[in-house]
């Protein structure tokens, strides 16, 4: 039987619906779940749904919102969408063009050797898998995978680095991300991507979702340096299937 959400209020302007405490796809898919059908039921005094990998945070007007009432309704949803691959509609399936190694992928040798692979094969055991957009957070459009293949699990950095540039594809412990704007990290860097997850004026704004499928496409730094012309001017550059 599968357990019930344990509902933990955060002060009177939010609820954390806890399905677990372990990065375990089965509770992300419940998660990505009960967002879904509480954002079609458009309840009054909602203001934003924020999923995690385990978790989903209701954030409300207190002047609008009764706790207990919205408890109850967030407990029912949840029995409903207990199997999500039955209530939850197909995910986007995106085409991320990324360029590895090299100045783009600074760490992809030190993957590569971690996992006894050549840099070669490093990339293809990443490439041939599926992410899963799992969460997006940390900084604007930053999108935490899951999917990462075991063999390339590699903890991270003992010194995190203050900068790393924008929409760096990246490794830390067991998740990969593909990340946004430039800023602090402590993942290994194995490549980058001309595409822009957060672009402010583009419409839409952020390009990957919660529930998102991710494909990484090898390309070479001259197919990028095009790409990445395209997307300043907002093209979106990842293509759905």
């Amino acid at each position: 039987m599968t357990a019930r959400p344990v509902l933990r209020p955060c002060g009177d302007t939010a609820i954390s619906v806890d399905f677990g405490d372990l990065m375990d796809p089965s509770l992300t898919e419940r998660v990505i779940a009960l967002e879904a059908e509480l954002r079609a039921l458009e309840f009054p005094g909602v203001v934003e749904t924020v999923p995690s990998y385990r978790a989903l945070t209701v954030h409300v007007d207190p002047l609008a919102v009764h706790h207990d009432g919205l408890a109850r309704i967030i407990l029912d949803l949840a029995a409903q969408t207990a199997d999500p691959k039955g209530s939850v509609t197909e995910p986007r399936i995106w085409h991320v063009p990324v360029v590895f190694g090299g100045e783009s992928g600074v760490d992809l040798a030190h993957v590569a050797e971690r996992a006894n692979l050549s840099q070669s094969a490093c990339i293809e055991a990443f490439v041939t898998a599926d992410y899963t957009v799992a969460m997006v957070g940390f900084l604007p459009g930053f999108s935490y995978l899951a999917g990462l293949p075991a063999k390339l699990a590699t903890p991270r950095r003992a010194e995190p680095r203050a900068r790393i540039p924008a929409s760096s594809v990246s490794i830390g412990g067991a998740q990969a991300a593909l990340g946004s704007i430039e800023g602090p990290s402590g993942w290994h860097l194995i490549g980058k991507s001309p595409v822009r997850p957060y672009m402010s004026g583009r419409d839409p704004v952020f390009l990957f979702s919660p529930g998102d499928r991710l494909r990484f496409e090898p390309i070479s730094a001259t197919e990028a340096d095009s790409l990445a012309r395209a997307a300043e001017a907002g093209a979106p550059v990842a293509w759905t299937a």
